[in-house]
């Protein structure tokens, strides 16, 4: 399997920090990941209706991919998700019942400026990320390139966006302030932490305390995913990437098994039709840019599962080998919510 991730950086420093040990330490500190605000620079910014419907639309789970300011097919389903849950007409559209909907939200701006953790800064990061399995597995996790990639993800959005937010000749490195979506901070998860979970949630701006799934349901038609509280609500829906020709979606009723955070991959070729089954089988290690993202929320039919991927803004635009494939930050969101025993209703 091949993995793919952006590799565009704006204007680092020269001293961005190495290549690291996964168990890099982290400065001894309350928060170490909180990213303060910074003081607003000369230059105003003028924010679009688009991006801060997409804004407040992520803030209340009803996610339209990465956050970009553009009206694409994600943001017109979280469009019609929020207003199937707000029981208005599902137009798609920034209408002006939806806009009166997000007035309970008027005092959130689209963006915010924000200074750099250096806790966050220091990565662990890998620029030379290697395609082949074998060589991945040589590796102690599989990270982020480089920080560029790392506050994309922690805010929701793509290098791309970040660099039209800013200037292409704006400095990113510890101490550094850049303008970013308005993904609010959450605090670190107290008691047992499972495979370093608590700092994955910061790093990915997902608050722990999510609203409990009864249901989870994948619609290959609307190419998203929706989950349900236990009075039948809507509560949440992620855009999602939903097999393929060669790799169906399973349709059918499946159960939720298990929750796995940071997991390891037991690479397989003879389960993918486009490896050859002359390659050897691989563990990979965890991480952002593995081929299940940084969860995997295990299904009652074998081999399938709901995962993260090492690529956001391919959601919704690829196929995946029948699994349910959701960017990193909705992925952990959804792993907040459900639990061992929650009905995954796969329809067409």
């Amino acid at each position: 399997m091949l993995l793919s991730a952006c590799n565009f950086t704006i204007g680092a420093d020269s001293d961005e920090p190495d290549r690291r040990s996964a168990d890099a330490a982290i400065p001894a500190d309350s928060d170490p990941l909180h990213f303060a605000d910074a003081k607003a620079s000369a230059a105003a910014f003028t924010e679009t209706p688009v991006l801060r419907a997409q804004v407040i639309l992520d803030r209340q789970g009803f996610s339209p991919g990465v956050i970009d300011g553009k009206e694409g097919q994600s943001y017109v389903a979280a469009l019609r998700g929020f207003q199937n849950a707000k029981a208005l007409d599902e137009t798609g559209k920034l209408d002006e019942a939806t806009r009166e909907a997000m007035q309970a939200w008027r005092d959130v701006p689209a963006t915010r400026l924000v200074t750099i953790p250096a806790a966050f800064a220091m990565g662990p990061f890998f620029p030379d990320l290697p395609d082949a399995a074998a060589e991945q597995a040589e590796l102690p996790a599989l990270g982020y390139k480089n920080l560029m990639e790392a506050l994309a993800e922690r805010f929701h959005t793509t290098p791309e966006a970040l660099v039209a937010l800013n200037s292409p000749d704006t400095k990113i490195g510890a101490g550094k302030v850049i303008r970013v979506p308005n993904i609010a901070d959450v605090a670190p998860l107290t008691g047992q932490d499972d495979r370093g979970w608590s700092a994955t949630l910061q790093k990915l701006g997902v608050a722990a305390e999510q609203p409990s799934a009864a249901k989870v349901v994948v619609d290959k038609s609307e190419g998203i995913l929706q989950v349900y509280d236990d009075k039948g609500n809507l509560i949440a829906q992620f855009p999602a990437t939903m097999g393929s020709s060669r790799d169906p979606l399973p349709i059918g009723t499946w159960t939720i098994q298990g929750v796995g955070h940071n997991p390891d991959f037991h690479y397989n070729p003879k389960l993918f039709w486009d490896v050859s089954d002359s390659k050897e089988a691989q563990l990979l290690p965890p991480g952002p840019n593995g081929p299940v993202g940084v969860v995997w929320i295990d299904l009652s039919k074998p081999h399938y599962g709901i995962h993260g991927t090492s690529a956001p803004h391919t959601i919704g635009r690829a196929e995946s080998h029948g699994c349910v494939r959701l960017t990193n930050w909705d992925a952990a969101r959804l792993a907040q919510m459900v639990k061992p025993g929650v009905e995954a209703v796969f329809q067409e």
